[in-house]
């Protein structure tokens, strides 16, 4: 298996959308086919054509799509175990999975970020062998990668203030949590969450809604 996460660090996660809706924002759009452009249509045929090879055997086309998908899916495990190393173990295991059960998928219902972050989802759920959604954010991994740079005094305060952010995610009900981290930070659309989590696109909509309202609340009185 390739590997595209070098050592053994913390991903950088991108809070600005997620900063944006707690502060008021309307939430991304879920796009859809219609709304793709013709680079991302041709982006999507290229993926297609790289599944059907990688389904007949082509190493290097499921290497390709490996370096496609490595980041997000290591984010994603990232965010729910809370260590660097374990999350590299458990993003291995997501792909040596994906690349068994490869010649099963098929493009109808979900796209392969959505099937790939399902499986590291069952792996995640498998290794702390509970049901409870756990996000759990390496606050030292976080303070080791500040000791390392000479940070700018903005860029250490906009870290404390993803910190505190992710804390009032951590401490949302389980539904709710996921359900912020797989739209806000992960980027996948109203369609695809709902395909991960099992429920209906208007459920998850609900669901989005009530764990915003959630983190304003949690958050009040803290600057946005």
């Amino acid at each position: 298996m390739p590997s595209a996460l070098g050592q053994q660090s913390p991903p950088t996660l991108d809070l600005g959308v997620l900063w944006m809706v707690v502060g008021g924002a309307q939430p991304p759009s879920d796009g859809g086919p219609g709304g793709r452009s013709a680079a991302e249509e041709d982006d999507l045929e290229r993926e297609r054509a790289l599944v059907a090879l990688a389904q007949d055997g082509d190493a290097d086309a499921f290497g390709e799509l490996y370096r496609r998908h490595i980041e997000a899916v290591y984010r994603y495990v990232y965010v729910r175990v809370g260590s660097a190393h374990t999350a590299q173990d458990l993003t291995s295991e997501t792909f040596i999975k994906a690349l068994r059960a490869l010649p099963g998928f098929t493009w109808q219902g979900k796209d392969l970020a959505a099937w790939l972050i399902t499986i590291a989802r069952n792996v995640v759920n498998d290794h702390t062998k509970s049901s409870r959604f756990r996000l759990e954010v390496a606050t030292a991994d976080m303070r080791d990668a500040d000791s390392q740079v000479d940070s700018p005094d903005g860029e250490v305060m906009d870290r404390m203030r993803d910190e505190r952010l992710l804390r009032a995610v951590a401490q949302l009900k389980p539904e709710q949590a996921e359900c912020v981290t797989l739209r806000f930070i992960q980027g996948l659309s109203l369609a695809e969450t709902a395909e991960v989590m099992g429920k209906q696109v208007n459920a998850v909509k609900q669901l989005q809604l009530r764990a915003v309202r959630a983190l304003q609340r949690a958050l009040e009185g803290e600057e946005l």
